[in-house]
């Protein structure tokens, strides 16, 4: 979560000068991925990485939106090159996650991409299940030794917020503040 600035909220509509000229990008959210709080203006940055702390996908959504729905936009954005060239890698080999992303409908596109994940089960989610009985489905795999690299991306979103356009989010469009973000994932790769 990343605390916005005061002065990256209220950017002006312009209509565009000529007709039919597209005056945003296609990606361009109404909202500018700025979320209200009681604690103030928020953007969450939602991302997938690989296990030597580097970004390969990453999302900007409003802070009080939830984070269960973001797991499959990050998921088709990552595109891991080859080695020896021809078409990118998609799926990787493993997924973790925290009780945040656990939803049936998450858990179905991993499973139907034979993804292996270790997300945890909330309570609630536990109980739910347990109350349906048999049409409630068999509880989930959950390996606790993987669970345990599961900070990764905690640490990948420090690395991040070492910059300070970053961390604050100054800008007021949320295409910028996304290529902000993505220039800041490039100096990690470039390390």
């Amino acid at each position: 979560m990343c605390r916005a600035h005061q002065h990256a909220a209220g950017a002006r509509e312009k209509a565009s000068r000529k007709p039919g000229k597209r005056t945003r990008p296609a990606q361009h959210r109404p909202d500018e991925a700025l979320g209200r709080a009681r604690g103030g203006l928020s953007t969450k940055i939602h991302l997938a990485g690989d296990g030597g702390l580097r970004p390969l996908a990453l999302l900007v959504t409003p802070g009080q939106w939830g984070d269960a729905p973001q797991l499959i936009p990050v998921m088709e954005r990552v595109r891991v090159p080859r080695p020896a060239g021809g078409r990118p890698r998609t799926p990787p080999d493993h997924l973790s996650g925290d009780k945040a992303y656990s939803s049936r409908h998450n858990r179905r596109y991993l499973r139907r991409r034979q993804i292996g994940h270790t997300i945890p089960e909330p309570e609630n989610q536990r109980a739910n299940r347990q109350r349906r009985g048999s049409a409630g489905g068999r509880p989930t795999g959950f390996d606790a030794a993987r669970y345990t690299r599961g900070n990764e991306v905690e640490r990948l979103i420090n690395k991040l917020k070492i910059n300070r356009a970053v961390a604050t989010r100054c800008d007021k469009r949320a295409y910028v503040f996304h290529g902000t973000v993505t220039l800041a994932a490039i100096r990690l790769w470039l390390r």
